[in-house]
């Protein structure tokens, strides 16, 4: 059989994998102007339940803190909560798993987004050089506040309230979103955080909010439904590390620490400003399953698997236009390509249209 190693089940804490495929958390942005998912994000979700498992795409844990033009979905609302069951549902009925992705945007938030708020950061350190989509068009990113120490226990609140809403919706579990220069993530990275202690300066005053809301989340969740996201080396959004494997080794090491179910590491640049390896300190401070994620094919993902580096490997944008995925990597035929025009778009183009492998 092609790919043997992807096609033996696994497991993540308490939740059981049939195969090691696993769908990356994709922003979409086809949820309603309330943040409520759609009926259609079901039907994309359950295309793809053949996935080992799904990881949903970023999910405001709080309100006014929206950064993908208004469309990204949300869990702190009774009418989000009961959208995101008709996804859940949909997805468990296919036999598949799915889990929530907590999410605060941060300083990638706009107030033409937010009803006038200002976007709020770490510190007050915008993101240069890019533009984000508005009601009023794209505009450039705004400068944004810097949180108070005595804000923070708020953020971790919320993350908590999230949590037990995706809960009442039907998740498996919860990944918390620590990547890619979002909330989490920026006050993780030097380039970004610029606050002293408490929250700045060293690695460990750094990752405390991180291992805050984690801590929180296990409260809700208990540590074997619990996964983390994160980027060392992603640029995007304007970010930079000064010391991204001591950052990965120190995340990885508190992480391992608390017994979660899974790390999900990111393993390099989208633009390949920064580069390095990630994995090997990752791997070596995390003794729990370590999944990996950014550029595979079937091929590398074979290989990483077997070598025992990963437990389950993560795909994104082939994701988007092979909802079949498992199987035509079991089958071993080429992947389709997918149009990165309709990645954002509304609607069904680009979204739920792509066949499955012999559909006419």
């Amino acid at each position: 059989m092609p790919h043997e190693a992807l096609f033996t089940p696994v497991q993540l804490g308490a939740i059981a994998l049939p195969n090691r495929i696993v769908m990356a958390p994709l922003t979409r942005c086809r949820a309603d102007a309330n943040h409520v998912p759609t009926d259609i994000m079901a039907d994309y979700y359950a295309q793809r339940a053949g996935a080992g498992l799904i990881i949903a795409e970023a999910t405001m844990a709080m309100e006014g803190n929206s950064a993908f033009g208004g469309r990204e979905p949300g869990l702190y609302s009774a009418a989000q909560v009961a959208g995101w069951k008709k996804v859940t549902d949909a997805v468990h009925a296919r036999g598949g798993r799915i889990l929530a992705q907590l999410w605060h945007g941060g300083r990638a938030c706009h107030s033409l987004l937010n009803a006038g708020a200002q976007p709020v950061a770490p510190s007050p350190l915008r993101i240069e050089n890019d533009e984000t989509h508005t009601p009023q068009g794209k505009k450039p990113y705004e400068v944004p506040r810097e949180l108070r120490d005595d804000e923070l226990p708020g953020i971790v609140a919320g993350f908590a309230r999230a949590a037990e809403n995706a809960k009442a919706a039907g998740f498996d579990g919860v990944e918390v979103h620590g990547a890619n220069g979002y909330l989490l993530d920026e006050f993780l990275r030097d380039g970004s955080n610029h606050r002293t202690a408490p929250y700045g300066g060293p690695i460990a005053n750094r990752a405390r909010l991180l291992l805050e809301v984690v801590d929180a989340v296990v409260g809700v969740w208990g540590r074997d439904r619990v996964g983390v996201r994160i980027s060392p080396l992603n640029s995007y959004n304007f970010m930079l590390d000064s010391d991204p494997v001591a950052l990965t080794r120190h995340v990885a090491s508190e992480l391992n620490a608390r017994g979660i179910a899974f790390l999900d590491l990111m393993r390099g640049d989208f633009f390949g400003v920064q580069q390095g390896d990630v994995v090997t300190p990752a791997r070596a401070a995390f003794k729990g399953s370590l999944l990996v994620g950014m550029g595979f094919g079937p091929e590398e993902a074979e290989q990483t698997v077997q070598s025992g580096t990963a437990a389950a490997i993560v795909f994104g944008h082939h994701f988007i236009s092979n909802p079949d995925l498992p199987a035509r990597v079991r089958a071993g035929v080429p992947l389709v390509e997918p149009d990165s025009k309709t990645f954002y778009s509304p609607g069904p183009r680009g979204y739920t249209d792509y066949p499955v492998m012999g559909a006419v």
